[in-house]
């Protein structure tokens, strides 16, 4: 497998040789990279990095390469240890640091491991930053001190401020949740979420059976949080007779649920439903990515408010948030992002908020995911031997439905908004692949949607 570089940092698999692995030599040359793009923001300021990491087995010797890196180039480090993506991003601000590296590959298996970059603010680099830091590290344009000014390090542990600082949230209603006397199984996947988000659902007086919470890296079955992976989870709920289950992923930052029958509630509608009581608490613009369900603009509208499509990323959600002041936004994977706590994927205030919405509601997981506007994605692939070929395939579905006026800002997205149904075709950045998404009230209409694009799709490849 290729080494995947981007803005956000740097993916791979551990074990392998140099540019189809991610190597000690590559970690220390992104992070030294990610060092002078600090010290070009910050001239003359003696720098301040958070790092944090997810409980994976390389994550020891990926943390102390990173450190050791930082130290060298002069920047002081506060290992946050154990720490989730978005307690992390959380930890940036409580520490006002000028940064923060998080050590993880988030739904990837355990033999992926990755650095994610963050600014100041515990977000993203924009694309401008992030190209920028790339640049540095193509040059290797690095600068390592003497031995007297070498970084210092220190460890803390930002676990309890975050969980805390859910909790504190006006929206976060603790005492319906403890008189619901919810029953829950987290399976939180042998990562860092084991410890962390027990913690959290004690304090809201929930009782949780634990599945998979050792974090010992050794992750008991694909991470991403998706149904087929959640079986274990599902047959936990219905033999103990629980209320819901509650999966999230290595790091800590997507969250699905499954309902007291065993059924899946739909990682999609984790975030329409937060959204539902967030909008009933505190109006305001919605965001979500363009390859998220339309069920969160149908939910917004409802309330009268406005909603606003993003180009798929988290950088690129968090910054059209930014731009309309949303009040809730994220991504259909089951990432909620929250601004009055901070611009990240967050699932402990996930947890925290749909555990508010379901104890006001007093309805069964089933009941609340039928009270949601009801639509299915068809996911699919369409292969592609030709790179060159993908950018005419998707300029000539744009033509074909001109007259839908389809957005171009991520790929190429029609609305068909009397069949209450839409179109995604959008290249891979790691595959010779073009991803189309097809969503509509019933699975058969969203199949016959994605035959139609795929036949137009096998016209333009075929002349």
């Amino acid at each position: 497998m290729t080494l995947i570089k981007s803005i956000s940092g740097i993916r791979g698999t551990i074990g392998g040789a140099i540019g189809d692995a991610l190597t000690p030599l590559d970690i220390v040359k992104f992070a030294s990279a990610y060092c002078t793009w600090l010290k070009a923001k910050y001239p003359g300021r003696k720098c301040k990095v958070v790092v944090g990491r997810d409980a994976r087995l390389s994550g020891t010797m990926v943390r102390n390469t990173v450190c050791g890196a930082l130290l060298s180039c002069g920047v002081d480090v506060v290992d946050a240890g154990y720490a989730s993506t978005p307690t992390t991003e959380m930890a940036v601000i409580l520490e006002k640091a000028d940064g923060g590296i998080i050590l993880t590959a988030s739904h990837n298996p355990k033999h992926w491991n990755a650095l994610k970059l963050l600014n100041e603010k515990g977000e993203f680099l924009t694309a401008e930053d992030g190209a920028k830091m790339l640049d540095y590290a193509a040059k290797e344009e690095f600068e390592f001190v003497d031995v007297d000014s070498l970084g210092k390090i220190c460890e803390k542990d930002f676990t309890i401020s975050h969980i805390e600082a859910v909790l504190n949230d006006s929206l976060v209603d603790a005492e319906a949740i403890r008189n619901a006397r919810f029953k829950v199984v987290l399976d939180a996947i042998n990562s860092v979420g084991g410890p962390t988000m027990p913690i959290l659902l004690e304090k809201l007086g929930v009782e949780c059976i634990k599945l998979n919470c050792e974090p010992t890296g050794d992750f008991a079955h694909n991470p991403e949080p998706l149904p087929a992976n959640l079986t274990d989870l599902s047959r936990t709920v219905v033999e103990n007779h629980a209320d819901l289950g509650i999966s999230v992923d290595p790091d800590v930052d997507r969250l699905a649920f499954i309902c007291e029958d065993g059924t899946p509630f739909g990682e999609e509608y984790t975030l329409v439903s937060v959204a539902s009581y967030v909008l009933e608490k505190n109006p305001g613009p919605t965001v979500s990515n363009l390859s998220s369900t339309r069920a969160l603009r149908d939910v917004t509208e409802n309330a009268g408010q406005k909603y606003f499509p993003a180009a798929v990323g988290e950088v690129n959600v968090t910054t059209k948030m930014h731009e309309v002041g949303a009040v809730i936004g994220g991504e259909g994977n089951g990432g909620v992002i929250y601004p009055a706590l901070h611009h990240g994927r967050d699932a402990y205030m996930g947890v925290a908020l749909f555990l508010s919405n379901l104890a006001h509601k007093k309805l069964k997981m089933t009941e609340l995911r039928d009270s949601y506007p009801q639509y299915y994605i068809s996911k699919n692939r369409i292969e592609v031997s030709d790179p060159a070929l993908v950018d005419r395939i998707l300029k000539n579905v744009a033509e074909a439905f001109a007259d839908f006026r389809p957005l171009t800002i991520d790929g190429v997205k029609v609305d068909f908004e009397e069949e209450h149904s839409w179109a995604q075709l959008r290249k891979s950045n790691t595959e010779p692949i073009i991803r189309l998404y097809c969503e509509a009230p019933t699975k058969q209409q969203a199949d016959y949607l994605a035959s139609r694009i795929i036949a137009l799709v096998n016209k333009v490849t075929e002349n």
